[in-house]
């Protein structure tokens, strides 16, 4: 617990054996409930994290684990989970009428394991803590990878700006000042830089930077508002997350922390990651644009980016068709230049209303639901 308020951690886990018992065993105090979620992996994780959870449940009082995914000796059943025909198997989970005990404080067991039967990707891991940790009323709700990138001295850092009101959501930036960025390399430098001003496009977010940081609390109240359902599984749901917590009008911050990279193996394949995450960030922004024009935003940007994208698109095509039927220097090939240049025109307009009329994490207030 942190200032009055719960705090749960999800560590999604890969294939970090090695890694990810050391990520449990030193998980600060300040955190009562942590929900680690093995993504089916290949290697030893999943004995790893049923391990270092019962050593942690046992200095806690408990001992071992108990399998929650049949019922309880009430009926009811324990430990449910969104997809929960995908889990394999789950520690027992207090339910939410059984979450506090005397005096406020979580009843055990303090590390909660779950696995999945069949692989998800990190934002599928990510996304059934989640909905274990809104099931159980949790506070703030931070996410830890399991790859021990992580430094779990720096998670009250994380959390603060949720825990006193400065924002729905807060998250890792490494891109804050030289010294942070200092251990990151420069191919993952450049490519987090293009991914930053992409996402701000995207998401509405143009204070906020190095979006594919994964360090991350988020609130009960923009939890339970955003569709979990709705969330991408793969490498893109940080930037996903983002663009939900926009249209929801949820406010965002960024904590300055350090890049920090150790023996742990990066799972990205860059061939699939880029034009997946490219086309999520396309359908996306649009989906953004489209919502708050039909909510309290102004309407004049959807209707801008929808005119530029598909203008510049059939411009595009019909260049390639002139390019190889009547040739470059054509009229045809000139009209089609020119829908080109106007589209992205229309776009560039679009975006310039976006930002002014846009949600910034320096400029927005967040008042939490019940608060002061």
């Amino acid at each position: 617990m942190y200032e009055g308020q719960t705090v749960g951690v999800v560590i999604p886990a890969y294939n970090e054996a090695g890694f990810v018992g050391e990520v449990i065993e030193t998980l600060p105090e300040i955190v009562d409930r942590a929900y680690v979620v093995d993504d089916r992996s290949t290697d030893d994780t999943w004995s790893e994290i049923e391990a270092a959870a019962m050593r942690v449940n046992a200095a806690a009082g408990v001992d071992g684990t108990v399998d929650a995914m049949g019922e309880a000796s009430d009926g009811v059943p324990r430990g449910r989970v969104q997809g929960g025909d995908q889990v394999e198997s789950t520690s027992e989970v207090a339910t939410d009428s059984s979450l506090h005990a005397d005096g406020g404080e979580l009843v055990t067991p303090r590390i909660v394991t779950v696995r999945h039967s069949r692989n998800r990707g990190v934002g599928g891991a990510i996304k059934t803590g989640y909905a274990l940790a809104r099931e159980n009323g949790l506070d703030v709700v931070a996410v830890m990878n399991g790859d021990g990138q992580m430094d779990p001295s720096l998670l009250q850092r994380i959390v603060d700006p949720v825990v006193r009101g400065r924002a729905a959501y807060a998250k890792g930036n490494r891109l804050a000042s030289a010294d942070d960025r200092a251990g990151m390399p420069p191919w993952r430098l450049f490519g987090n830089a293009v991914l930053t001003y992409i996402t701000k496009l995207v998401s509405g977010y143009w204070g906020m930077s190095d979006p594919q940081n994964g360090y991350t609390a988020i609130s009960r109240d923009a939890l339970e508002a955003i569709e979990l359902d709705r969330l991408y599984e793969g490498y893109g749901f940080c930037n996903d997350v983002l663009v939900h917590l926009n249209v929801e009008g949820f406010r965002v911050e960024d904590v300055p922390m350090p890049a920090r990279y150790g023996d742990e193996q990066s799972h990205i394949r860059y061939s699939r990651f880029v034009p997946s995450l490219s086309w999520l960030l396309l359908r996306r922004g649009l989906w953004r644009y489209r919502m708050q024009s039909v909510g309290s935003g102004p309407r004049q940007p959807y209707l801008l980016l929808l005119a530029g994208v598909l203008g510049g698109t059939v411009g595009l095509a019909a260049l390639g068709v002139a390019a190889l039927t009547v040739g470059v220097g054509s009229a045809e090939a000139a009209l089609s230049l020119l829908a080109v240049l106007l589209g992205g025109l229309f776009v560039a307009v679009a975006v310039t209303v976006d930002r002014l009329h846009g949600r910034s994490p320096d400029t927005d207030g967040y008042e939490p639901a019940g608060g002061d």
